[in-house]
Order: structure tokens, then sequence, then C-alpha cells
């Protein structure tokens, strides 16, 4: 059985009941594929109001789900979209972007070497002056401390074994990664669309 309390905790899903006295800043539309998955987790794909209403005129997407909250023009109301999906599908590169955020993601914002989640930076597995390059596989999530503990020195030679060789990951490995790490913000009408990966009771 889901935890409720714990899903509330790991990403607060705000009641409709406020929707009608909602600020129009705080009603992003979650965006899903043509397929009615999300086209990323993380960050999360929102469109702020105005781009969804925009969309929904230029029949660019279906409105899947609505908040409470009306816009009006001179001759109609319209409660606006809290959920839309592209009536194309989006296909997504095969490989993610090479970052610094990318690779914290990757690594679950942790240390590669202790698993502190503390003072991140990124380390070069193989240093550089010894060749090493600055790429997915030789690049790894390291806390300060342990960055500055390993120095210029190999993992083995400064008895430093990685947690987990780094790999360059797909697209799909990327979104897998970030569903273990949602907002702080989710409507409830995005419930159905969403699978957070949280803790399951037996």
């Amino acid at each position: 059985m889901l935890k409720a309390e714990l899903i509330e905790r790991a990403a607060q899903f705000r009641s409709a009941g406020d929707d009608p006295d909602r600020h129009l800043a705080s009603c992003p539309a979650l965006v899903l594929n043509a397929d009615y998955t999300p086209l990323s987790y993380y960050p999360l794909s929102l469109w702020p109001w105005q781009t969804a209403i925009k969309a929904v005129f230029l029949e660019r997407v279906d409105i899947v789900a609505r908040y409470e909250r009306e816009v009006h023009s001179p001759n109609r109301a319209m409660r606006l979209p809290s959920v839309i999906a592209l009536r194309q599908f989006v296909k997504t590169s095969e490989f993610p972007a090479f970052t610094r955020f990318n690779v914290f993601l990757r690594d679950r914002f942790c240390c590669q070497y202790c698993g502190s989640p503390q003072n991140l930076t990124f380390d070069h597995v193989i240093p550089r002056r010894l060749g090493g390059r600055t790429s997915w596989e030789n690049v790894a999530t390291a806390c300060a401390p342990c960055n500055l503990k390993k120095g210029g020195r190999t993992p083995k030679q400064a008895h430093m074994p990685l947690l987990l060789a780094p790999i360059r990951p797909t697209s799909w490995q990327m979104q897998e990664r970030g569903r273990g790490f949602p907002p702080n913000y989710l409507h409830e009408t995005w419930r159905d669309w969403l699978y957070w990966d949280v803790e399951l009771e037996a």
C-alpha cells in the first residue's frame, strides 16, 4: 500500500479546492507527449498558462484536465488547462547533454566516493594531468572534501574506490533518475500522469 503521507512529503499535491482564487502565476500546465507521458520528469515539463492557452488556440495540444481558475476575455470565459497533451509526438534525443547538472542527476546528487549529498562538485576520475578527459565516462560527482583528499591521483592511487563507475547515460536513464526527485509543488490533477519513485509498504 502506498504511504499517502510519504507522497505528500515528497511532492505537495495542491488541492483543486483553492483553484478559483489561485494566482495566475501558480497555474502552470503539465505538458504530456502525444503518448500521454510527461515530456520530462526532471525538470518537470511545465508551461506557463499563457503558453498553454496559445497552444490550445493553435490546436497544437489537447486539454486533458483543467483548473477551476478562469480567465476572461470580452466575450468568453475559459478555465485554465492544468494538463495538456501534444498532438504530435516529440521524439527525445537518445543521449542527454553533458552538463554539470546532468552529471549530478546521473549520480543521484551524491558523492561517488563517500555518498555525501553535501558540497558537491565534480572530479576527473583519471586526472587531466594524466591524460584524463572531461567526458561522461571520466567525470563523477564528488563532495569537496573527497575531491580535495583525492587530489591529482587516480582512485586506486588514493585508495578511494568509486561507488559506481561513471557511464554515459541514455535520456531514458536520466528520466528514470529524475523520477526520484519530485518537485515541491504538484497539482492534484497531475496525479494520474506522474509516477514518482516513492517507498511502498508491504
